[in-house]
């Protein structure tokens, strides 16, 4: 297995996505967490996000918080290459998260026309190659691109080397994925996977799907998802965090820390 106990981790924003940026970094530090994800762009219509303007207060409070906690960020997201995205209108949000150390871009793919989805993904990677950062393509059961098969192909036909694909537990086990489909992803295309849990048995409709991603994800070995097969077949070199947003009446801090706690479980195996 490609684990160790003292393995970083991350923690997605999504995690706690009413927690500000700057707070998040300080609770992830504060908790144990290596690194965080920022939501800079919107999800869907009304999800929440953050701006943080190159420049701007914001953007400078963000870079002596990550500072002064000695954390990082290591991804932004999200963004869906659907018919109507303009890459280059995700300038400022690159330029954004590069000048706060980010790596990775997160998307996932929603356009009904093939080549013009390669084709933006494409010109996607090569406008995050100016900041110095890569994009990985996550599958969701309810967007085009509803399995990691189907997102290694459009990386591959994109041919950028930044390119990559993002392996989350639930989205892999709902688009009847498994972990022997990870193994299969040619060597150096996943840089990031994301961590919860969930019930052996997926919802029955499209919406209930999307509502478990939403706000139904359980810590790791909360669930029946074959979660110690997934990290050992992931490549030990790939980024983990923890993606399950809040919900009930925890505090940020203790769902943090209780998340933190079930993947270090997870780990020592």
């Amino acid at each position: 297995m490609h684990a160790s106990p003292d393995r970083p981790l991350g923690v997605a924003h999504f995690t706690c996505i009413g927690v500000p940026p700057v707070d998040l970094v300080r609770l992830a530090a504060r908790t144990g967490y290596a690194s965080v994800g920022l939501r800079l762009h919107p999800a869907f219509p009304g999800a929440p996000f953050y701006e943080l303007p190159p420049g701007s207060d914001a953007f400078r409070a963000m870079r002596r918080v990550l500072s002064d906690e000695g954390m990082r960020v290591y991804d932004i997201e999200f963004v869906v290459i659907g018919e109507d995205l303009v890459p280059a209108s995700l300038a400022g949000i690159l330029e954004a998260a590069a000048g706060l150390g980010a790596q990775r871009l997160s998307v996932c793919g929603d356009d009904p026309d093939r080549g013009r989805l390669v084709a933006r993904f494409a010109e996607t990677c090569d406008l995050a190659a100016r900041f110095g950062m890569g994009v990985d393509l996550e599958c969701m059961a309810w967007r085009r691109v509803a399995s990691l098969p189907d997102a290694v192909r459009v990386v591959e036909a994109a041919g950028r080397p930044n390119g990559g694909v993002l392996v989350d537990a639930l989205h892999l086990a709902r688009t009847g994925g498994s972990p022997e489909d990870v193994r299969a992803v040619p060597p150096g295309l996943i840089r990031h996977a994301q961590l919860c849990d969930a019930p052996a048995e997926a919802p029955r409709s499209t919406d209930a799907v999307i509502q478990e991603a939403r706000a139904g994800r359980l810590p790791a070995g909360g669930g029946a998802l074959p979660l110690a097969a997934l990290v050992a077949a992931l490549p030990p070199t790939a980024c983990l965090s923890i993606e399950v947003p809040i919900t009930g009446t925890a505090t940020p801090e203790a769902h943090l820390r209780a998340n933190r706690a079930a993947a270090r479980r997870l780990l020592a195996g």
